[in-house]
């Protein structure tokens, strides 16, 4: 019997693509375009409330202007940042995460925002809304309300700044992509290919920008696009410094001062979106005017702002930064060749104790720069490699269009072969235990990950093999426990059952074996993978 995964709802529109659709939430509470609830409620749990408040609009209200308000249900309290949101409106936001009724009180150093009273009521989230993203388990991710995170992500570094219709067609690619986090950034950069329309500060582009006053329009026009992934389901991840800059604005040298008024600001806006996480650079060690301690004390105070403590990272060029400091959540490591091999992919775990994101494994593409010519076999084995480290992968892809654009930079189409194979083997992941992939025997070259004496998911890379004996690492297994297996064409996108049940008996110090000593026939082909699960 033969069964056949085509999962790419896009390409191949099967009902089998349903557990992997994007969330589309059922309806809710009412909410405007910025997927935000008005501050008397009802807002869902986890979703973003607001409250407006009029205030002073002369002088400089970004500078002279404080604002925060404390969030109460019973002993519970929670202090939100606010923020000027231009023409003499102030701005506080709250992502409520328990039901029931909240009441807030503002604070602030002008009278006519201080000791503001209300309340609002969080009712049950809708479907599609699992809540923010955390880690657990050690190396894994799971939603705040316990469903599992299986991480399949991408970067598209520019897409939000470009036009209007580019940025549209981008969203429609993400909605039948396998893909649920995107790697973005805050700051344009030299992939933008037009002229950005906005930008982060009041002023004059290319270099006359007033540091001092923020553009509200820009932010507002990031929170659109976040809200509008959240609404797919999709992961923000956000970038909040870059070195791509390349002198076009200066954005990536600003005084220090300015950098930390920027966090705290971006902060205030967008942490009350669930579906944010802070990626506190691309390539970090390229922005030669910020030094190591520049790095912490950024970490520090995104820490310190962020009431709903998102998940926090940093990513590397040649230097990796110290991810075991405490305010690193989660590493996030750019390395073409560590996770072509599992027993290379393990390793990271290992050291930082903490879940590992191969966020850049070069790119599936035509670039003449060799980090942007994998093929798509070369990307999807990255991820079926990290996965049976213990570990994730982050897709890229840099297939020139006529109009010079690429997926990586600005957006738009995919082309590459892998998107489907990702959706085929996001799938197979979803099926996998709930609390994470842990190697099997990472000491024996033993390609295998899952859970002991339960489940067991095997990946043969680039080898050929024709069979493989029927021998499990010898944790959690006693005699006479049964097994059944598939047979997985990680290209074909195909799962094959293996007639029979296996019985497993101790063979040696190390290892059970089918009593009987049967092997499983493989087909002799590459990307060949083996499930193997425990029957009563």
């Amino acid at each position: 019997m033969r069964r056949q995964f085509l999962l790419w709802a896009a390409a191949l529109g099967m009902a089998l693509c349903a557990p992997l659709a994007h969330a589309q939430p059922k309806s809710g509470p009412s909410v405007n375009g910025f997927g935000i609830a008005a501050a008397n409620g009802p807002v869902e749990k986890w979703g973003t409330i607001e409250i407006e408040l009029a205030g002073p609009s002369t002088g400089n209200p970004f500078m002279e202007v404080e604002l925060s308000a404390v969030f109460r249900q019973g002993q519970r309290q929670l202090q939100a940042t606010g923020f000027y949101d231009g023409d003499g409106k102030y701005k506080i936001r709250f992502m409520p995460d328990s039901v029931g009724v909240w009441q807030y009180e503002t604070s602030s150093n002008r009278p006519i925002l201080n000791g503001k009273r209300g309340s609002f009521t969080a009712v049950a989230p809708a479907t599609g809304n699992h809540g923010p993203v955390r880690v657990r388990n050690t190396f894994h991710f799971g939603y705040e309300d316990g469903t599992p995170f299986w991480q399949v992500g991408t970067t598209s570094y520019a897409w939000a700044h470009q036009g209007e219709q580019l940025q549209q067609q981008t969203l429609q690619t993400l909605a039948t992509s396998p893909f649920n986090k995107i790697r973005m950034a805050v700051f344009p950069n030299s992939d933008v290919k037009n002229t950005p329309s906005l930008y982060p500060f009041e002023g004059t582009a290319p270099l006359q920008w007033d540091f001092s006053r923020f553009n509200p329009a820009f932010f507002r026009h990031l929170e659109q696009r976040i809200s509008q992934l959240r609404t797919l389901g999709i992961e923000a991840d956000l970038i909040l410094f870059h070195p791509y800059d390349k002198g076009h604005w200066g954005f990536d040298r600003m005084p220090a001062d300015v950098n930390e008024r920027y966090l705290k600001y971006v902060v205030a806006r967008l942490a009350a979106y669930r579906n944010v996480w802070w990626s506190m650079a691309n390539e970090f060690d390229f922005l030669k005017e910020k030094k190591p301690e520049d790095w912490d004390r950024y970490f520090e105070i995104v820490q310190m702002s962020d009431p709903y403590q998102h998940l926090r990272s940093i990513h590397n060029a040649f230097v990796l930064y110290n991810h075991t400091k405490p305010w690193v959540t989660h590493v996030s490591i750019q390395n073409g060749a560590v996770t072509e091999d599992y027993e290379r992919a393990v390793l990271y775990r290992d050291v930082y104790n903490k879940p590992v994101v191969y966020d850049e494994v070069k790119y599936e593409g035509n670039f003449p720069q060799r980090w942007g010519q994998l093929s798509g076999e070369d990307m999807v084995l990255r991820f079926w490699e990290g996965a049976i480290a213990g570990t994730y992968v982050g897709h890229g892809e840099t297939f020139t269009e006529p109009s010079g654009r690429a997926w990586t930079g600005q957006g738009g189409t995919l082309h590459g072969q892998s998107p489907a194979r990702l959706a085929f083997f996001r799938k197979i992941l979803s099926e996998s235990p709930a609390e994470g992939l842990e190697p099997i025997d990472k000491w024996q070259g033993n390609p295998f990950a899952g859970k002991h004496a339960q489940y067991y998911l095997g990946y043969f890379g680039r080898d050929t093999p024709t069979a493989w004996p029927f021998v499990l690492f010898k944790t959690g297994l006693a005699d006479g426990m049964k097994f059944r297996a598939e047979v997985i064409d990680t290209w074909n996108m195909t799962v094959t059952p293996v007639d029979g049940i296996f019985e497993v008996k101790k063979r040696d110090n190390y290892t059970f074996a089918d009593k009987d000593g049967r092997s499983i026939a493989l087909p002799g082909r590459p990307y060949m993978a083996l499930r193997i699960v425990r029957v009563p």
